[in-house]
């Protein structure tokens, strides 16, 4: 019998699951953050080890008896970054005499998609703090499109909403722009009431700005035009991710699931973007993930496995 570790990592939490060769879930366990571009490798690497020696107490086995390992974690969609984990964690163990057979690090967003489709061709949507849409098609080639950060990119998620809402108060403030009732909701909640105040709180105090999209999401829901016409904006954007990526892969219907705050939950903007998506041209099916990241990571290593025996 063969087991495998499947792991989810991320920004707040790292998620562990052990299982057998037919995905029954031996233990799980939860532990510390593994964004080791925040953290640094050597917090990650301990952090890891005492997750999945958690694990592994739990299901009774140990080190030699796993023939595959993958984390999935947050920073790791390139290659290049993703092997400076993987090397700093396999000397890591090595320096504590323990043998991980076949440890991988791949993205959140590859192990959250091989869990979504159990291994088989479709892509997901990510609208969080960014946005991405990563694929697979019949041929198991992976395609992208998005997820060029804040500065260039993320349209349609909780940075870009925000950042939009915030400039319509800019606007508002001035005369500039119509007036919205996201005005006076982040005079209440941040004490922001004057063009100064908001400037100060963004350009010199490191303002949390998604912390805004929340407001957008509350005053589109109470009819506000201007929330309203955002939040149209940018699901827009993210129809233009699934419209890129339909071309990609090239699979009739276009087998799609979703993740991401924004969007995994049902809320003014998803009810918006699910309405984009039936009445547009694309033959779409929007599906409820097969299996979590965790499981998909574990899936990623059975795969892994039988491709080094």
């Amino acid at each position: 019998m063969s087991y495998f570790i499947g792991i989810d990592g991320g920004g707040t939490k790292t998620n562990c699951i052990i299982t057998d060769e037919k995905l029954n879930i031996l233990a799980e366990c939860t532990g510390e953050p593994s964004n080791f571009l925040l953290l640094g490798t050597e917090t990650v690497c301990v952090n890891l080890l005492m997750l999945i020696d958690e694990c592994l107490t739990k299901a009774g086995l140990n080190y030699n008896d796993i023939s595959a390992s993958v984390l999935g974690t947050t920073g790791a969609g390139r290659r290049n970054d993703a092997e400076k984990l993987e090397s700093a964690f396999i000397k890591y163990c090595t320096n504590k005499v323990i043998e991980l057979k076949n440890f991988r690090v791949e993205s959140d967003a590859r192990i959250a998609l091989e869990g979504a489709f159990s291994g088989n061709a479709g892509c997901i949507l990510i609208a969080g703090t960014g946005s991405i849409i990563f694929g697979k098609d019949a041929s198991g080639n992976l395609h992208r499109a998005g997820g060029f950060g804040r500065f260039i990119g993320d349209e349609g998620s909780g940075y870009s909403i925000a950042k939009k809402g915030l400039a319509a108060i800019a606007k508002a403030f001035d005369g500039r722009g119509s007036k919205t009732i996201l005005s006076e909701m982040i005079k209440n909640k941040f004490a922001i009431s004057s063009a100064d105040g908001l400037i100060s709180e963004v350009c010199k105090n490191n303002f949390n700005i998604p912390s805004v999209t929340p407001l957008v999401f509350s005053a589109a829901e109470k009819n506000d035009a201007v929330c309203m016409k955002i939040l149209e904006e940018e699901s827009d954007e993210l129809m233009l991710h699934i419209t890129a990526m339909s071309d990609k892969l090239n699979e009739k219907p276009l087998n799609i699931s979703f993740t991401g705050s924004l969007i995994n939950n049902y809320n003014v903007f998803s009810k918006m973007l699910l309405n984009k998506i039936k009445n547009s041209a694309i033959d779409v099916i929007v599906k409820k993930p097969d299996h979590s990241a965790a499981a998909g990571a574990v899936i990623f290593a059975q795969n892994f496995f039988k491709n080094n025996i």
